[in-house]
């Protein structure tokens, strides 16, 4: 156990880096191919809106979809939904690579699932299936009618004298709004590893979430034959990599796949949705299932295990060997235990799967299960018996440079002729920078501004100084959800509730600077006790790019677990909470209508 645990250490250690998230750049260079839009088939051309409405929702993925929603149903109905694609859906009209599905099964990940009454194909929805559920939402409840499609809010300002938020965006629209809902979700600004070299690059490029098919054909489902002759070097081991690599490697003539630190895939074990189950489930039965779920991925105790996935059996078998310890010393060393256990049994399939010693050895993580989101993803290491797919393993310090024909490592060239960016997103960005502008509230101060010296709200989604705007899906400060849906929705709810008292009463709201303060010693008296695992694991958007303890309660999430949150939530919102947290101000349009004393 020590010896791993030092091997742990030692993996770690050679892939911190000094520059942490800075290592990352701007996905604005030509370089990169198309960032806007390559999935646009009609541009959308209109008239420049000047309109009044009680909410904007900033986004039009699930988190702006759920918001939405939470607004119709307390019969808040003037409100617009902003979204800069084509298309509503968010991360999943966006990222369309090869294999592209959810790694969290559709009964527990789809909004809105039962209340619909739509059943999934599959238990792991495909991209295009998931989006096509987004649109539906959309269309059945009216909130495609309220949508602004093709635009992307340039400005949000808070107007002292109309308490109104003045929202614009880059078509010319006025947007005067009572509320502002940042719904951009946290896998909507894509970004790339600052490599030394990459705007010279002379082949082809682009980055996962803006798939170029067409150049190398085909669709989600496989069938690239634009790559039969194309020699093609895939940057990343993450969610997109793993599951594009297969097909990269049945199509390209020849692929390398540049890897920094190894992934910890397990086998998806998908099936068709069965419509017996399905017919049999009870009312209210995704709420109890998404409960269920996140109990067992976050430690707590259930009954039985409803889900039966990879996620809960693993946490399963290890909140089963922690809860045989009498102490939280010995609990913690028995999880562990349990932790290597796993991490074994999933190293020695890899040698199974795996045909060339050296190579399998290169693709074993030595790291914690949750050091990195776990993967579920069929056929990933096989493409590696491939005789065109090769592991360029840089034992995690990533490529020398970039030439105008090819990658550099450890001196040496590899002619490519196209280049594809697996680097993921801006996980934990402030929603100025995963929004694209830099909101100003009270005395036109931006948020930048107001979080220079750390981030502070109460809740995670209300900011002082920033009247009647909300977060959803924010992540920093608040309760999290391996199903991110789930905790988007009671955030979306909780904030609609909020907003519908606010217009019955005529009244502005803004957080008090005490509140945050006391919202930041309940995260400290709640602070993780995985505050060492976390430090301990390899460097990823977990812990800050290896820098846990930099900022650590400012970005940490709420520690005393996803329900335990929402509990706060509700009851804050239905006892005195809104009065002793916010300062409540009767609203100029109100204060028009009063009569004059």
């Amino acid at each position: 156990m020590d010896e791993l645990h030092a091997k742990y250490i030692e993996e770690r250690n050679k892939r911190l880096r000094k520059d942490g998230v800075e290592q990352y750049v701007e996905m604005d260079h030509p370089f990169i191919g198309d960032i806007e839009d390559p999935y646009c088939e009609q541009p959308l051309e209109r008239d420049a809106i000047v309109e009044d409405v009680d909410v904007v929702v900033v986004g039009g993925g699930f988190s702006g979809l759920l918001q939405a929603d939470a607004l119709l149903k307390q019969g808040v109905t003037n409100f617009r939904v902003i979204e800069k694609g084509s298309s509503v859906g968010g991360t999943w009209y966006w990222n369309r690579y090869p294999g592209c599905r959810c790694d969290v099964e559709a009964y527990n990940y789809l909004p809105l699932i039962e209340e619909h009454g739509e059943m999934p194909a599959e238990r792991y929805s495909r991209a295009p299936d998931i989006l096509d559920h987004a649109r539906r939402i959309a269309k059945r409840t009216g909130i495609d009618e309220r949508t602004l499609l093709q635009t992307g809010v340039s400005g949000a300002e808070w107007d002292d004298n109309l308490q109104r938020w003045i929202v614009t965006t880059d078509r010319g629209d006025t947007l005067r709004a009572r509320f502002i809902s940042m719904a951009v979700g946290v896998l909507s600004r894509p970004k790339l590893p600052g490599i030394p070299g990459a705007k010279t690059f002379k082949g082809h490029s682009f980055h996962t979430s803006r798939w170029d098919y067409g150049y190398t054909k085909g669709d989600t489902t496989g069938g690239l034959v634009g790559l039969k002759d194309k020699r093609v070097a895939i940057i990343g081991t993450g969610a997109s990599a793993v599951q594009a690599i297969p097909y990269l490697g049945e199509y390209c003539q020849q692929l390398y796949v540049v890897q920094r630190t190894p992934a910890a895939v397990d086998d998806r074990e998908n099936e068709p949705t069965d419509p017996e189950w399905w017919n049999s489930q009870e009312a209210g039965w995704w709420e109890k299932r998404a409960r269920n779920f996140e109990g067992f991925v976050n430690s707590i105790p259930q009954k039985e295990d409803l889900v039966q996935d990879g996620w809960t059996r693993n946490w399963g078998r290890m909140t089963a060997k922690m809860y045989e310890g009498k102490t939280p010393e010995e609990m913690a060393r028995l999880r562990q235990i349990a932790d290597y256990e796993k991490m074994e049994t999933m190293r020695a399939r890899i040698d199974e799967r795996v045909d060339d010693p050296a190579t399998a050895e290169a693709l074993k993580p030595y790291y914690n299960w949750m050091c990195k989101r776990p993967l579920f993803v069929d056929g990933y290491f096989e493409t590696y018996n491939r005789p065109n797919v090769q592991l360029i393993d840089t034992l995690g310090k990533g490529l020398d440079r970039i030439t105008e024909t090819g990658i550099v490592y450890d001196g040496k060239e590899y002619a490519v002729d196209c280049i594809i960016y697996a680097s993921g997103f801006e996980v934990a960005s402030p929603p100025d920078r995963t929004a694209g502008f830099d909101m100003k509230g009270v005395g036109s101060i931006t948020l930048s501004e107001y979080w220079k010296n750390g981030r502070r709200s109460l809740h995670g989604m209300f900011v002082h100084k920033f009247p009647n705007m909300g977060i959803i899906s924010g992540l920093k400060q608040a309760g999290i959800t391996w199903n991110i849906c789930f905790m988007n929705r009671k955030q979306a709810e909780h904030y609609a509730a909020l907003i519908r008292r606010n217009l019955d009463a005529g009244t502005d709201f803004e957080v008090t600077s005490e509140a945050e303060d006391r919202w930041l010693e309940v995260l400290k008296s709640k602070a993780m006790e995985d505050t060492t695992f976390l430090r301990e694991c390899t460097p990823g958007y977990y812990n800050n790019e290896g820098r846990n303890e930099r900022d650590s309660i400012w970005l940490s999430n709420y520690g005393g677990g996803p329900f335990e949150y929402m509990d706060v939530l509700r009851d804050w919102i239905e006892g005195p909470g809104p009065y002793v947290d916010l300062n409540l101000k009767l609203h100029v349009e109100s204060l028009a209508e009063a009569p004059s004393a």
